[in-house]
């Protein structure tokens, strides 16, 4: 089977995906009587589906950010005042972001719907810029792909001072064991994401990149394998809404309720690679759109 690697394929897919805006709540007709009570009950049904696959509260994730994002400032891999002017350019600059770019996070990371993009762009500079032999010998450097630099992970991270490949696999935040590296090269290959074909492995696009360096984090911190499946699936649910309600939707038609679903199942090319989730989408009457998706900041 073909590899699907270019990365004009996997913009062309993520904007597919984008411009096809899923229907999240059964749209029956709501004729007298009986028609009625059917769709109130579907729409009950999709608030709680929705609940279960991205709690209004969050999901803590098993991972201390500490001072990290004064460290990727320091290092120019962040332009603070860049990176602060996009939110504030749109109202959106708050208190914990402030903590999170330039001060020191105490205990765990939650991600919400309200916060899910921010984290996402932290992540993406962790990934992009800590050294890993993920990036400096794996599918980012290619010469089938004529180079590292022009990926939309590399090229499109717009926000550091200097030159971005300046910053491309050169810092050291943390160091991981060989045992640790060994699990961050497993569990990327086996965490796709719907915007293209790739795993993480292959961090083409923000949201590769980003989970790259969510996984090198948590490996640092000495989080198990299967925890890091279980926060890899919550990330990737907040950052694709859209496909994991659909998911979710099919999972528990067949009978399997999402807290008892099998992160690295879900995880994997059957359900979240691009292809992969639409194969499910056939399978399902497509709910409303929640957004996300895109590769951006």
């Amino acid at each position: 089977m073909k590899k699907e690697y270019i990365l004009s394929m996997s913009i062309l897919t993520a904007a597919l995906i984008l411009a096809g805006a899923w229907v999240y709540t059964t749209r029956l007709q709501s004729g007298r009587g009986f028609g009625q009570t059917t769709q109130a009950q579907s729409e009950s049904a999709a608030r709680a589906l929705e609940q279960r696959v991205l709690p209004e509260k969050g999901i803590t994730l098993p991972v201390q950010w500490g001072d990290l994002g004064a460290q990727l400032v320091r290092e120019g891999v962040i332009d603070a005042d860049k990176f602060k002017a996009l939110y504030d350019g749109r109202e959106s600059f708050t208190d914990e972001y402030q903590t999170l770019l330039l001060g020191k996070s105490d205990g765990t990371i939650t991600i919400t719907k309200e916060n899910a993009g921010y984290l996402l762009n932290l992540f993406w500079a962790l990934g992009l810029a800590q050294k890993n032999p993920i990036l400096d010998s794996g599918e980012m450097v290619n010469k089938e792909y004529g180079g590292a630099e022009n990926f939309a992970s590399t090229g499109g991270w717009t926000h550091a001072k200097g030159n971005v490949m300046d910053h491309y696999s050169a810092h050291t935040f943390f160091t991981l064991t060989s045992e640790q590296q060994a699990l961050v090269d497993k569990v990327s290959r086996g965490i796709y994401r719907p915007c293209c074909g790739n795993s993480t492995y292959f961090p083409d696009c923000n949201h590769g990149m980003a989970m790259l360096g969510l996984l090198e984090l948590m490996a640092s911190q000495g989080v198990s394998e299967q925890d890091m499946w279980k926060a890899a699936l919550a990330v990737n649910s907040y950052w694709f809404p859209d496909t994991y309600l659909t998911i979710a939707t099919l999972k528990e038609r067949q009978g399997t309720l999402w807290q008892n679903v099998d992160p690295r199942e879900v995880l994997g090319a059957q359900y979240s690679s691009a292809s992969g989730y639409q194969r499910v989408v056939t399978q399902v009457n497509p709910p409303e759109s929640k957004g996300g998706g895109s590769c951006g900041v």
